[in-house]
């Protein structure tokens, strides 16, 4: 009676081929899969709220471009410079 129960207790410890492949190649696959998506989650929300409004990581990733402004002539001495090169600009 006991040898029947301890062979009744083995076959049903014995793992089926599916049983197999489950445990050793899709458990990890999906375990992977999950951690994966979980970066990428994280990742993405990091990006969309905090790196864009970063000025490092806008001008690394070319996402906004720097209009080209001169600057007002407001001062004295350009007022000056640019009088002397109208004078000399009409000269010639």
């Amino acid at each position: 009676m006991q040898m029947l129960l301890d062979m009744e207790m083995e076959s049903s410890l014995r793992l089926s081929f599916g049983e197999y492949i489950v445990i050793m190649l899709l458990r990890p696959l999906l375990a992977i899969g999950f951690v994966l998506s979980l970066i990428s989650l994280g990742w993405l929300l990091a990006w969309k709220l905090v790196l864009v409004h970063v000025p490092l990581v806008q001008e690394v990733f070319g996402l906004k471009k720097k209009p080209v402004r001169t600057k007002p002539q407001t001062g004295r001495l350009s007022k000056i410079y640019s009088s002397i090169h109208a004078q000399n600009s009409s000269s010639t």
